[in-house]
């Protein structure tokens, strides 16, 4: 299934800062926006497989890049490259350990391509070098050292053709051509050993691949119903066994392994709450050692007594949730990040054999000692009877380990997730953190059609848009009320991409429920919506017409027509805050264009956001900055919480605004003095 997304202190003066808020004295220590949206000093810590290294991502000249250092000196840093625009937000090592191989874009299109960095020279190749055109890591192994597998759909933009990657000489060499597939599954050797082809009815079928030639029946098959939670998870070293995670039978998709041979498959985990969603494979015969599941929470359980061991032992050690992200070959050191919420979060190396752990980094020093909110998870029951895990982070008072009402209600942000099939999950979030520091309450809400709840939540959805999907977020808004957690008088509604989507239902399908609107990358059209969708996406297509509406019938377009928000434009009564990146493949710049357009020809007021160099959300530290600087005035104005005054957050970044500057107080001042 297709997903369609995804960032020193001062007091404000009493003069820019509108109302404090319920519950607040307007003396609370304001944490700048440069602390939280800013680069962090130092993410994503890992190992090379040998483990004589050390790799981070961190700031060069302002601009995220690639670090090295010797896994016992790691002050002996340098970085290894040296991208002055566009940060490199994921790496990871080659299986021989000699490079540091990262895929980047170009102003936000996706058209990504793969690069690759030499650890010891320092030398940088572009090893998909094909314009226009998207790269899918297809098979990396650690038992092949001199290769990996891409996807590129140079030839026919909708299909990835398979090829092989000499890491040495950076050759290319086609290995199968695609002739409609939506991805493949390879072994520990780098064998294709199944593909998998969409279906006119929404489901998938997998078939076997001997020798390159895919065999003409399928191995097995995948229902429409079962298609959002239901995939391979790879092979065993030997071959003989796959790994899927699996809802067919049940609700909530179970860890089960196959025998490649008979086909015979047994659960090897399940819960009745969740999905599987994770899972940590041995380092040698690839055998499942541990699975986790993320109900309310990330819980991760063992099943090699060894693991089973290394994470009491952390559990015990570190103080709030723990995730693993890197292991070295011979699994005697790993990389481990804590993440306690209150604080910000902490990466570690974690000696197996000694059980010594040895800080590494904070990811953002800057925010230690900060008045960092804790986060709670809910269960709120929707009116037809459905528990919507969810998530709430008050200015004073959110807990882990349960909800306590505020001593008065406080204006609330109603912070919408993106996808829609996708989720919400507990732990660190900077616009929790910020929306909290500035007087809100933040309610972030799992809504029918997100996924890892099992199937028949998923499916809750289908056909839902700006009906049931929405009923839920209003719902969420009246228990906050009833729990005397929100004024009703004083909830806005904000999100990303289909996040953007809900809060343009909410203004336009229920427009008196919120007091504003913040849209980043929203559909307001869901017809051009369709129309314009990136040709790579071909083989989720029908998934997505089964899960909103098929545009080629009658019925599909008066669907698309009537939840779409640009239909209801007029009805808009409240203040809209919109925010668009010009290169976004996904939801095109005319999405916001139009509704744009409709609310100036009704003169209903708009302010839009426009950043040339930026695509599917906003990558840039300097124009997310941006974008979040105006969005504080825009929610002061009309909440009443407090506020770090624009100021020259805009100078750095490359905002347009064209339409609406008067409508947000500051903008036109702060616009005025850019550049």
């Amino acid at each position: 299934m297709m997903r369609w997304i995804n960032v020193a202190l001062s007091a404000v003066p009493a003069s820019q800062t509108p109302s404090a808020g319920a519950g607040h004295t307007g003396n609370e220590t304001l944490i700048e926006r440069q602390r939280l949206f800013g680069n962090p000093s130092r993410v994503q810590g890992r190992l090379s497989p040998d483990g004589q290294w050390l790799s981070w991502i961190a700031p060069v000249n302002e601009v995220l890049n690639l670090w090295v250092a010797p896994a016992d000196q790691p002050d002996q840093a340098r970085a290894l490259t040296h991208e002055d625009t566009r940060p490199i937000r994921s790496y990871f090592w080659s299986p021989d350990s000699r490079q540091l191989l990262y895929v980047n874009d170009q102003g936000g299109d996706e058209n990504f391509r793969l690069y690759g960095v030499s650890v010891s020279s320092g030398e940088q190749r572009l090893l998909t070098p094909q314009e226009g055109v998207r790269v899918q890591v297809l098979g990396v192994s650690r038992h092949v050292r001199d290769c990996i597998m891409v996807g590129i759909n140079d030839r026919d933009p909708r299909w990835h053709d398979v090829y092989r990657l000499n890491l040495d000489s950076g050759e290319l060499s086609l290995v199968l051509q695609n002739e409609g597939y939506g991805g493949f599954l390879l072994d520990e050797d780098l064998n294709i050993r199944l593909a998998e082809q969409p279906r006119a009815d929404g489901g998938e079928d997998f078939f076997r691949v001997n020798d390159l030639t895919v065999e003409a029946e399928p191995f097995a098959s995948i229902s429409f119903e079962d298609s959002a939670n239901t995939g391979p998870a790879g092979f065993t070293r030997d071959g003989r066994t796959m790994y899927w995670i699996d809802s067919r039978g049940r609700d909530t998709a179970a860890l089960t392994a196959q025998d490649w041979n008979s086909g015979e498959t047994r659960v090897i985990a399940q819960s009745p709450k969740a999905d599987i969603t994770g899972v940590m494979a041995d380092r040698d015969n690839h055998e499942i050692q541990a699975f986790a599941v993320d109900y309310l929470r990330t819980e991760w359980t063992a099943i090699d007594p060894t693991i089973g061991e290394a994470l009491a032992f952390l559990d015990g050690k570190l103080k709030g949730d723990v995730n693993v992200t890197s292991r070295t070959d011979d699994d005697r050191r790993w990389i481990v990040v804590n993440d306690p919420v209150t604080a910000p979060a902490e990466t570690w190396l974690f000696d197996r054999d000694n059980r010594a752990l040895t800080s590494l980094f904070v990811s953002r020093p800057e925010l230690e000692g900060a008045p960092l909110a804790g986060m709670t998870p809910l269960e709120i029951t929707s009116r037809d009877g459905l528990t919507l895990v969810s998530y709430l982070t008050l200015p004073e008072g959110s807990d882990a380990e349960g909800f306590k009402t505020p001593d008065a209600p406080l204006p609330m942000v109603l912070l919408v997730h993106g996808g829609p099939w996708a989720r919400d999950s507990y732990g660190s979030n900077s616009y929790h953190q910020w929306l909290a520091n500035r007087g809100y309450a933040v309610l972030s809400v799992n809504y029918r059609g997100s996924t890892g709840l099992g199937k028949s939540f998923t499916a809750a959805g289908d056909g839902e848009w700006g009906t049931t999907m929405h009923d839920d977020l209003i719902d969420a808004v009246g228990w906050a009320v009833d729990q005397g957690v929100a004024d009703p008088d004083r909830v806005a509604i904000m999100g990303g991409s289909y996040g953007g989507y809900a809060t343009l239902a909410g203004l336009t399908m229920t427009p008196q429920v919120f007091a504003c609107g913040v849209d980043i990358v929203g559909p307001s059209n869901l017809t051009t919506l369709l129309e314009s969708i990136p040709p790579y996406w071909e083989a989720g297509r029908q998934q997505m017409y089964r899960r909103m509406a098929d545009p080629n019938t009658e019925a599909g377009r008066e669907w698309l027509k009537a939840r779409s928000p640009l239909t209801h434009a007029d009805r808009i009564q409240r203040p809209l805050l919109i925010g668009q990146g010009a290169n976004d493949p996904r939801v095109k710049q005319a999405e916001s264009d139009q509704i744009v357009d409709a609310m100036r020809e009704k003169s209903i007021p708009v302010t839009y956001v426009l950043f040339p160099d930026e695509g599917h959300g906003f990558a840039r530290p300097a124009n997310n900055i941006a974008f979040n600087a105006i969005t504080e005035a825009f929610l002061a104005e009309a909440l009443g919480g407090r506020f770090e005054p624009i100021g020259e957050a805009l100078t750095p970044s490359t905002v347009t605004v064209p339409h609406g500057a008067e409508y947000t107080p500051g903008l036109e001042t702060a616009l005025g003095t850019q550049g």
